[in-house]
Protein backbone atom coordinates (compact mmCIF):
# COMPACT_ATOMS: atom_id res chain seq x y z
CA UNK A 1 0.00 0.00 0.00
CA UNK A 2 1.54 3.26 -1.10
CA UNK A 3 0.43 4.89 1.95
CA UNK A 4 2.56 2.48 4.47
CA UNK A 5 5.03 2.83 1.94
CA UNK A 6 5.26 6.83 2.32
CA UNK A 7 4.89 6.94 6.12
CA UNK A 8 7.86 4.33 6.20
CA UNK A 9 10.08 6.24 3.68
CA UNK A 10 12.19 8.04 6.64
CA UNK A 11 12.83 4.38 8.49
CA UNK A 12 13.93 3.45 5.03
CA UNK A 13 16.41 6.26 4.48
CA UNK A 14 18.35 5.40 7.56
CA UNK A 15 18.60 1.72 6.88
CA UNK A 16 19.42 1.85 3.49
CA UNK A 17 21.77 4.61 3.06
CA UNK A 18 25.75 4.19 3.79
CA UNK A 19 27.01 2.17 1.34
CA UNK A 20 28.14 -1.77 0.83
CA UNK A 21 29.56 -3.56 3.98
CA UNK A 22 31.73 -6.06 1.74
CA UNK A 23 32.92 -7.10 -1.72
CA UNK A 24 36.14 -8.15 -3.47
CA UNK A 25 39.31 -6.90 -4.05
CA UNK A 26 40.30 -4.29 -7.18
CA UNK A 27 43.14 -5.51 -9.34
CA UNK A 28 45.36 -2.99 -10.40
CA UNK A 29 47.07 -3.01 -14.63
CA UNK A 30 50.68 -4.03 -15.05
CA UNK A 31 50.89 -0.33 -15.74
CA UNK A 32 49.29 2.46 -15.81
CA UNK A 33 46.42 3.15 -18.40
CA UNK A 34 47.22 5.78 -20.65
CA UNK A 35 44.49 8.91 -21.13
CA UNK A 36 42.19 8.63 -24.22
CA UNK A 37 41.36 11.79 -25.87
CA UNK A 38 37.54 12.87 -26.04
CA UNK A 39 35.82 13.08 -29.36
CA UNK A 40 36.87 16.66 -31.06
CA UNK A 41 34.68 19.59 -29.65
CA UNK A 42 33.89 17.60 -26.21
CA UNK A 43 34.84 15.89 -23.06
CA UNK A 44 33.89 12.22 -22.25
CA UNK A 45 32.19 13.84 -18.80
CA UNK A 46 30.20 15.09 -21.55
CA UNK A 47 29.31 12.29 -23.40
CA UNK A 48 25.92 10.23 -21.87
CA UNK A 49 24.49 7.02 -22.95
CA UNK A 50 21.85 4.90 -21.79
CA UNK A 51 22.62 1.17 -21.27
CA UNK A 52 20.76 -1.89 -21.38
CA UNK A 53 20.49 -1.83 -17.81
CA UNK A 54 18.71 1.01 -17.80
CA UNK A 55 21.33 3.27 -16.32
CA UNK A 56 23.63 6.00 -17.64
CA UNK A 57 26.59 6.09 -18.43
CA UNK A 58 29.14 9.36 -18.48
CA UNK A 59 32.51 8.96 -19.97
CA UNK A 60 34.17 6.78 -22.57
CA UNK A 61 32.13 3.36 -23.39
CA UNK A 62 35.27 2.04 -23.98
CA UNK A 63 36.99 2.79 -20.56
CA UNK A 64 39.39 -0.14 -19.33
CA UNK A 65 37.92 0.96 -16.09
CA UNK A 66 34.10 0.58 -15.88
CA UNK A 67 32.54 1.99 -12.70
CA UNK A 68 29.08 1.67 -11.44
CA UNK A 69 27.34 3.76 -9.10
CA UNK A 70 24.05 2.30 -7.46
CA UNK A 71 22.34 5.68 -5.78
CA UNK A 72 19.30 7.21 -4.12
CA UNK A 73 18.35 10.72 -4.44
CA UNK A 74 16.94 10.76 -0.99
CA UNK A 75 20.17 9.23 0.70
CA UNK A 76 22.47 12.02 2.43
CA UNK A 77 25.31 10.11 2.33
CA UNK A 78 24.86 9.89 -1.72
CA UNK A 79 24.56 13.61 -1.53
CA UNK A 80 28.08 13.76 0.45
CA UNK A 81 29.49 11.66 -2.42
CA UNK A 82 27.92 13.81 -5.08
CA UNK A 83 29.39 16.82 -3.52
CA UNK A 84 32.75 15.60 -2.54
CA UNK A 85 33.83 13.35 -5.41
CA UNK A 86 32.30 13.95 -8.57
CA UNK A 87 34.15 17.08 -9.62
CA UNK A 88 37.39 15.08 -9.05
CA UNK A 89 35.89 11.97 -10.44
CA UNK A 90 35.15 13.85 -13.83
CA UNK A 91 38.23 15.93 -13.85
CA UNK A 92 40.80 13.26 -13.23
CA UNK A 93 39.45 9.72 -14.27
CA UNK A 94 36.38 10.18 -16.47
CA UNK A 95 37.93 13.08 -18.64
CA UNK A 96 41.21 11.23 -19.06
CA UNK A 97 38.89 8.17 -21.21
CA UNK A 98 40.01 6.15 -18.24
CA UNK A 99 36.89 5.32 -15.98
CA UNK A 100 33.18 5.32 -16.66
CA UNK A 101 30.73 5.89 -14.67
CA UNK A 102 27.33 4.28 -15.46
CA UNK A 103 24.51 5.64 -12.58
CA UNK A 104 21.98 3.66 -11.73
CA UNK A 105 19.10 4.57 -9.64
CA UNK A 106 18.51 2.34 -6.18
CA UNK A 107 15.57 3.68 -5.04
CA UNK A 108 14.32 3.01 -1.62
CA UNK A 109 10.92 4.60 -1.07
CA UNK A 110 8.07 6.59 -2.97
CA UNK A 111 9.65 9.63 -2.86
CA UNK A 112 13.00 8.54 -4.13
CA UNK A 113 10.99 7.08 -7.51
CA UNK A 114 9.40 10.18 -8.20
CA UNK A 115 12.93 12.72 -7.59
CA UNK A 116 14.49 9.11 -10.09
CA UNK A 117 11.14 9.32 -12.88
CA UNK A 118 12.29 13.32 -13.15
CA UNK A 119 15.75 12.85 -13.35
CA UNK A 120 15.05 10.51 -16.22
CA UNK A 121 12.13 12.61 -18.05
CA UNK A 122 14.33 14.64 -19.84
CA UNK A 123 16.86 13.16 -22.75
CA UNK A 124 20.04 11.31 -21.16
CA UNK A 125 22.17 14.82 -21.65
CA UNK A 126 20.19 16.12 -19.50
CA UNK A 127 19.96 13.26 -16.75
CA UNK A 128 23.08 13.96 -15.25
CA UNK A 129 22.79 17.64 -14.72
CA UNK A 130 18.62 17.33 -13.01
CA UNK A 131 20.31 14.46 -10.98
CA UNK A 132 22.94 16.58 -9.69
CA UNK A 133 20.67 19.48 -8.98
CA UNK A 134 18.94 17.24 -6.78
CA UNK A 135 21.48 16.02 -4.77
CA UNK A 136 22.57 19.39 -4.44
CA UNK A 137 18.92 20.24 -3.03
CA UNK A 138 18.30 17.43 -1.32
CA UNK A 139 17.54 18.62 1.69
CA UNK A 140 15.35 20.98 0.93
CA UNK A 141 13.23 19.31 -1.45
CA UNK A 142 13.14 15.69 0.35
CA UNK A 143 12.20 17.40 4.12
CA UNK A 144 9.64 19.24 2.32
CA UNK A 145 8.30 16.24 0.45
CA UNK A 146 8.69 13.76 4.14
CA UNK A 147 6.67 16.54 5.56
CA UNK A 148 4.03 17.15 3.25
CA UNK A 149 3.38 13.47 2.85
CA UNK A 150 3.12 12.38 6.71
CA UNK A 151 0.27 14.49 6.56
CA UNK A 152 -0.91 13.49 2.82
CA UNK A 153 -0.63 9.66 3.03
CA UNK A 154 -4.40 8.92 3.14
CA UNK A 155 -5.41 11.26 0.11
CA UNK A 156 -2.83 10.14 -1.91
CA UNK A 157 -3.63 6.77 -1.50
CA UNK A 158 -7.14 6.98 -2.71
CA UNK A 159 -5.91 8.51 -6.18
CA UNK A 160 -5.58 6.25 -9.27
CA UNK A 161 -2.60 4.94 -9.11
CA UNK A 162 -1.49 7.42 -12.58
CA UNK A 163 -2.01 10.22 -10.33
CA UNK A 164 -0.31 9.62 -7.27
CA UNK A 165 3.21 10.18 -8.26
CA UNK A 166 2.22 13.41 -9.56
CA UNK A 167 0.88 14.45 -5.71
CA UNK A 168 3.92 13.29 -4.71
CA UNK A 169 5.86 15.45 -6.84
CA UNK A 170 3.51 18.80 -5.84
CA UNK A 171 3.75 18.03 -2.20
CA UNK A 172 7.82 18.06 -2.75
CA UNK A 173 7.70 20.75 -5.14
CA UNK A 174 9.87 18.54 -7.43
CA UNK A 175 7.45 19.81 -10.60
CA UNK A 176 8.24 23.64 -9.88
CA UNK A 177 12.28 22.21 -9.40
CA UNK A 178 12.63 20.57 -12.75
CA UNK A 179 10.62 23.27 -14.85
CA UNK A 180 13.15 25.45 -13.14
CA UNK A 181 16.09 23.54 -14.78
CA UNK A 182 14.33 23.35 -18.20
CA UNK A 183 11.98 20.19 -17.94
CA UNK A 184 8.27 21.21 -19.06
CA UNK A 185 5.51 20.29 -16.48
CA UNK A 186 3.88 18.52 -19.24
CA UNK A 187 6.85 16.67 -20.32
CA UNK A 188 7.02 15.63 -16.16
CA UNK A 189 3.45 14.79 -15.56
CA UNK A 190 3.62 12.39 -18.46
CA UNK A 191 6.56 10.87 -17.15
CA UNK A 192 5.11 10.50 -13.52
CA UNK A 193 1.92 9.31 -15.03
CA UNK A 194 3.59 6.30 -16.89
CA UNK A 195 3.48 3.49 -14.23
CA UNK A 196 6.01 1.57 -16.11
CA UNK A 197 8.56 4.16 -14.97
CA UNK A 198 8.14 3.70 -11.47
CA UNK A 199 7.76 -0.51 -12.58
CA UNK A 200 11.48 0.14 -13.93
CA UNK A 201 12.93 1.60 -11.24
CA UNK A 202 11.56 -1.14 -8.60
CA UNK A 203 12.86 -3.87 -11.30
CA UNK A 204 16.22 -2.15 -11.30
CA UNK A 205 16.37 -2.20 -7.52
CA UNK A 206 15.60 -5.84 -7.54
CA UNK A 207 17.91 -6.75 -10.46
CA UNK A 208 20.46 -4.92 -8.17
CA UNK A 209 20.46 -6.53 -5.22
CA UNK A 210 19.92 -10.07 -7.02
CA UNK A 211 22.96 -9.63 -9.38
CA UNK A 212 25.56 -7.35 -7.03
CA UNK A 213 24.12 -8.14 -3.58
CA UNK A 214 23.62 -4.32 -3.26
CA UNK A 215 21.72 -3.67 0.14
CA UNK A 216 22.58 0.21 0.74
CA UNK A 217 23.33 3.23 -0.82
CA UNK A 218 25.71 4.03 -2.40
CA UNK A 219 27.34 1.09 -3.64
CA UNK A 220 30.25 0.98 -6.05
CA UNK A 221 31.19 -1.98 -8.34
CA UNK A 222 34.69 -1.43 -10.56
CA UNK A 223 35.23 -4.08 -12.93
CA UNK A 224 32.90 -6.11 -12.14
CA UNK A 225 33.69 -6.23 -8.22
CA UNK A 226 31.83 -4.57 -4.99
CA UNK A 227 34.22 -1.88 -3.83
CA UNK A 228 34.32 -2.70 0.03
CA UNK A 229 33.24 0.06 2.84
CA UNK A 230 33.61 2.93 0.44
CA UNK A 231 30.39 5.14 0.68
CA UNK A 232 32.60 8.44 0.73
CA UNK A 233 35.12 9.54 -1.83
CA UNK A 234 37.81 9.51 0.34
CA UNK A 235 37.25 5.72 0.41
CA UNK A 236 36.63 5.60 -2.89
CA UNK A 237 39.40 7.25 -4.68
CA UNK A 238 42.15 4.90 -3.39
CA UNK A 239 40.39 2.08 -4.74
CA UNK A 240 40.40 3.71 -8.39
CA UNK A 241 43.98 4.94 -8.36
CA UNK A 242 44.84 1.51 -8.16
CA UNK A 243 42.48 0.37 -10.77
CA UNK A 244 43.97 2.77 -13.36
CA UNK A 245 47.45 1.92 -11.63
CA UNK A 246 47.91 5.18 -10.29
CA UNK A 247 50.05 6.25 -6.82
CA UNK A 248 47.89 6.09 -4.04
CA UNK A 249 46.35 9.70 -3.18
CA UNK A 250 48.59 11.42 -0.69
CA UNK A 251 46.01 11.67 2.42
CA UNK A 252 45.36 7.53 1.84
CA UNK A 253 48.73 5.97 2.51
Amino acid sequence: MIREAILSASVLALAACGGAENGGEIAGPDEPIEAVEAPEGSTWSEVVTKTDAGGYLMGNPDAPVKMIEFSSLTCPTCARFEAEGMPVLKEKYIDSGRVSLEYRNFVRDPLDITAAIIARCGSDASFFPLTEALFANQQQWASQGMQNLQAQAAQIEQLAPDQRFNAIAEAAGLKTFAAQRGLPTAQTEACLSDPANATMLTTMQTESSQDFDVSGTPTFIINGSKVQNAAVWAQLEPVLAIAVGEPLPEDSE
